[in-house]
């Protein structure tokens, strides 16, 4: 009997979507979707790219990933990336920010689609869920917008009492027809050209994701939103604020005008760009 329950547990694969922090959590996991990363990825890439602040390619670490599980059936080793959005169903030709990170476990012999699918069902399904109850006279056309805006706030912020402010920036930035001027953004738009020291040349230089230079959202989400960055997204703060900088703390300054931005730069960040 006891043979048969270690045998039993033995069969059992557990692929875990975790999230990671930038303290190092996360070893002992084969596979991993982190929130705020490009993705998923393996755990110690996925780690190493995050404490260097380098972007990796997205769907190509879910599947490394996944082939390297060998209790997972593999469906999409051989399948183009395109090949993949379009089995799994994908209504945008970028999967960016498309798969829920959260935990799931699996039998031996789940297909690596199957994964994917499950996490692309997820995070629709909570997607879905915030956009009705979203608040009024949002500058947000649609629930993919909203999924753009939640994947900024992800990455701009990990503190919990902020993610409401840092969208109601967004949100009061987009309404009076300015640039978001966000550096995650570049980053994302830099892709492995990025080093992990973002500079003033950096944010001249146009691509589709540089919100220095475009107005409006970039083309596709810059990372894999939580729930909270959801929520946020379409639930922002009564706030008039329009401006932001790191206070070197993990935690922001908000300001309502220019002149009290570049006073809150010139406090927290003396060699700062702007």
């Amino acid at each position: 009997m006891a043979n048969a329950k270690r045998n039993r547990l033995r069969s059992l694969v557990i692929v875990a979507i975790v999230l990671l922090l930038l303290a190092g959590l996360g070893a002992g996991f084969n596979f991993v979707y982190e929130r705020g990363l490009k993705r998923e990825g393996l755990c110690e890439r996925a780690q190493r790219a995050a404490s260097e602040g380098r972007n990796e390619d997205a769907l190509a670490l879910a599947r490394e990933a996944l082939a390297s599980e060998p209790g997972i059936h593999q469906e999409i080793r051989e399948l183009a990336d395109a090949d993949v959005a379009q089995r799994l169903g994908l209504e945008h030709p970028s999967p960016e920010g498309w798969f829920f990170p959260d935990t799931y476990n699996f039998s031996h012999g789940t297909s690596d689609l199957r994964i994917l699918r499950r996490a692309h069902e997820l995070m629709k399904s909570h997607l879905a869920a915030q956009w009705e109850k979203r608040a009024q006279n949002l500058p947000l056309a649609s629930p993919y917008e909203a999924l753009i805006l939640a994947s900024i706030i992800e990455k701009e912020t990990g503190k919990p009492d902020e993610r409401r402010l840092i969208a109601s920036v967004f949100v009061n930035r987009l309404r009076a027809g300015m640039r978001l001027q966000t550096d995650p953004t570049v980053i994302y738009g830099l892709g492995e050209a990025f080093d992990g020291n973002l500079r003033k040349a950096d944010l001249l230089a146009d691509t589709a994701w540089n919100t220095y230079t475009r107005q409006g959202l970039p083309p596709t989400p810059i990372a894999m939103p939580g729930l909270a960055s959801l929520a946020a997204a379409l639930g922002p703060a009564d706030s008039d604020a329009l401006y932001f900088v790191a206070k070197g703390d993990g935690s922001h300054q908000f300001s309502r005008s220019l002149g009290e931005h570049d006073r809150a730069v010139t406090k927290y960040q003396k060699s700062g760009r702007r």
